[in-house]
């Protein structure tokens, strides 16, 4: 691929990228209102806090609050409009992440099967969804993707620096970082590469350093409170992880949609092929290729075996680098049935070459079977059929009614506490544990309290904590707290917001008697 065909394909996908997280305009995502209420109080100069005088870090990615505090500050304080802030930042990071999909594909010697990486991620549903959903993980991809194109042109510190704000953005960055150690520390000396220099470490530990040294002492702990709370909380039936893996990895262009459940068997086979022949071609010419190619396959290792809630945006990360290796597979075979044609058929090369725009298309537009022109709820725009936000369009209205009647020494407890929790200037009780460490003690509750469902709020958490007011999903509380008399003699319910979210009867509103 000539550079002006570099410069011009890197430029169209950059700008799809944009126009595909505009179009459909903010969708925002529970948890990540949570990130906007610590970044708004940030600015307010009551620190790295989601309840004022409690310093908890219930939040994974502590750059990102960082970056929206950043942005909000020269875009109105206070009353920054943070879901627009983040999809801006995001559409960006989504197309420059696109861009280096593109250079990495060249730099491990298949440009195109880079263009339709790129192509692909500007587009696919599962990046768009969180990029106007309001979360890092288009920041931490692009950092990811960042990282591993510094480490292909062998500026190593640049990897490094990059590596370790993508670990501070996300934890599970270490599933990629670790390879990358390994490979940097062993294996590249030997293909001639300089030994580790202080500067290079210091690049990298540095900002971990420094960010693991201020949680300590401000929050007591450098390990995010919401990871233990989530594995706590909900109640995951075994292997749940797995299949969730399994559906995902074997329908990454959303082949379902055209070709039906059936083609699931059909994945399970042919990518880990595909990304196999895909390794190979890309070790030969570089072979520290085995660390991106491995990435997607470590992560669904160990996803699997530790079983958590797989919440929709854990499938985002490993996507961009299945994606280039799918492609990278496929021309490599391309090409091999290429010479052999060729050489057997005089078939000319145009052909080929319109082969491989065939399989880049064909891809696009499986992906856009994704996509909605009219969606159901929230914007009346074209979106990703996925990017649903009916929840957080049920706790916007439990917000409106509440707000009026609410101070900041009034609490509210909920089992999601995102969109509360920025609308109200009140103090949340997380009932799963996010940002409130009093609730770990009550979870795991007795199986009978969750019913068929995965999560249920402890009537002892309710009783013992006495929160002014309760919202949550009736399906949070059928089997255990409100078949509770204890809390029904404490608690009236003041509002019913009709809605059937996950089999529910409605979400609840309680007042503390």
């Amino acid at each position: 691929m000539s550079a002006r065909n570099f410069r011009w394909i890197a430029a169209t996908i950059f700008l799809l990228a944009l126009v595909a997280r505009l179009v459909p305009g903010p969708r925002t995502i529970d948890d990540a209102y949570i990130t906007f209420r610590y970044a708004r109080n940030l600015l307010a100069g009551e620190g790295f806090v989601f309840n004022l005088g409690e310093p908890v870090l219930g939040t994974t990615t502590p750059l990102f609050t960082f970056l929206m505090a950043g942005v909000g500050l020269f875009a109105g304080g206070l009353n920054a409009p943070f879901p627009e802030l983040a999809l801006g930042v995001s559409a960006i990071a989504d197309g420059l992440s696109a861009i280096a999909l593109l250079a990495i594909g060249r730099k491990l010697g298949s440009a195109w099967a880079g263009a339709g990486a790129g192509l692909a991620w500007a587009k696919a549903p599962f990046s768009v969804t969180f990029a106007i959903g309001g979360l890092e993980t288009s920041v931490y991809a692009f950092l990811l993707l960042a990282a591993c194109w510094a480490y292909l042109e062998k500026r190593y510190s640049v990897s490094g620096a990059l590596a370790a704000l993508g670990l501070l953005t996300r934890p599970d960055a270490l599933l990629l970082i670790v390879p990358l150690i390994l490979d940097r520390l062993f294996f590249a000396p030997r293909r001639g590469a300089p030994r580790v220099a202080i500067n290079e470490a210091m690049l990298f530990m540095l900002p971990l350093a420094v960010w693991g040294i201020f949680a300590w002492v401000y929050f007591g702990s450098p390990f995010p409170q919401s990871v233990a709370a989530k594995s706590a909380a909900y109640h995951i039936p075994e292997l749940a992880a797995l299949i969730r893996l399994l559906q995902h990895y074997a329908t990454p262009f959303f082949e379902h949609l055209t070709f039906g459940t059936g083609w699931i068997p059909v994945g399970w086979v042919l990518y880990p092929f595909l990304s196999y022949v895909g390794w190979r071609g890309a070790s030969k010419l570089v072979p520290s290729a085995w660390v991106f190619a491995a990435f997607p396959w470590i992560y669904f290792l160990v996803f699997a075996v530790a079983n958590p809630l797989i919440f929709r945006w854990y499938l985002t990360t490993p996507l961009p680098f299945l994606f280039l290796f799918i492609f990278i597979g496929l021309f490599q075979l391309i090409n091999q049935t290429k010479g052999w044609t060729v050489n057997r058929y005089k078939l000319p090369n145009t052909t080929w070459a319109i082969a491989s725009l065939l399989v880049i298309f064909v891809s696009f537009f499986s992906l856009l079977r994704g996509w909605t022109p009219n969606p159901t709820h929230g914007p009346a725009r074209p979106a990703p059929e996925m990017a649903f936000i009916e929840l957080e369009l049920l706790y916007k209205a439990a917000a409106d009614r509440l707000a009026p009647r609410l101070t900041r020494t009034e609490t509210i407890a909920a089992g999601d506490v995102g969109v509360l929790g920025y609308y109200t200037e009140a103090r949340i009780l997380d009932l799963v544990g996010l940002n409130s460490p009093e609730t770990l003690r009550y979870y795991p509750l007795e199986e009978s309290l969750y019913g068929d469902f995965i999560y249920a709020v402890s009537p002892d958490l309710i009783l013992d904590e006495r929160p002014d007011y309760l919202v949550i999903l009736e399906i949070y509380g059928r089997f255990g707290l409100l078949r509770d008399l204890r809390f029904l003699s404490a608690y009236e319910l003041i509002e019913t917001i009709p809605t059937d979210i996950y089999g529910s009867d409605g979400m609840l509103i309680y007042l503390l008697k």
